[in-house]
């Protein structure tokens, strides 16, 4: 029972969760000072995650997005912000838990976290209230979702803390 109580990783990633709301807080409260901006990733395949379907068909499991120039209505919550983002011209509300997140990082100061997140197999998205189909997204041409798949791609390097610098080897 003590050994629960006193679950070290668990209680480093819900303090680096939180740095993480904190910062989504201050990006909607103040907006992105100079060079800053943000990657987020996270798992599209998590209860609280809502993105319009044709996002989750092309992202079943995870998904890069970027806040810097053209985001809308970031509403920082206390289990999951929301944010309106650009695909192919047209605006789209996503709601992302701080749970589904697996990294976050701010290129421009080389700042980086990663986070462990078990794929759930068993969620099934809601059917978004807008009908889009994935025909939708042009092969190339969607800005938002093109920069997305680039920092999927080519992240930056930085200092990015790994939890399992934090857990005891087993040896």
């Amino acid at each position: 029972m003590a050994g629960k109580l006193l679950d070290y990783n668990l209680l480093v990633e819900t303090a680096l969760r939180g740095a993480v709301r904190e910062a989504i807080k201050r990006a909607s409260e103040f907006g992105l000072p100079g060079n800053h901006h943000f990657y987020i990733t996270f798992r599209t395949d998590q209860e609280g995650v809502d993105i319009p379907e044709y996002l989750h068909t092309r992202y079943p499991e995870e998904m890069t997005i970027v806040l810097q120039h053209q985001y809308w209505g970031l509403e920082p919550g206390e289990d999951a912000f929301q944010v309106t983002l650009s695909f192919n011209k047209v605006p789209e509300r996503l709601v992302i838990p701080y749970a589904a997140i697996t990294a976050f990082a701010d290129p421009s100061v080389q700042f980086g976290l990663q986070f462990r997140v078990s794929p759930n197999p068993d969620f099934r998205p809601q059917p978004a209230g807008t009908e889009a189909a994935a025909e939708t997204l042009p092969e190339a041409g969607n800005p938002a979702a093109d920069e997305a798949d680039a920092a999927a791609g080519e992240r930056k390097t930085g200092d990015v803390v790994a939890l399992d610098a934090f857990r005891k080897k087993k040896t």
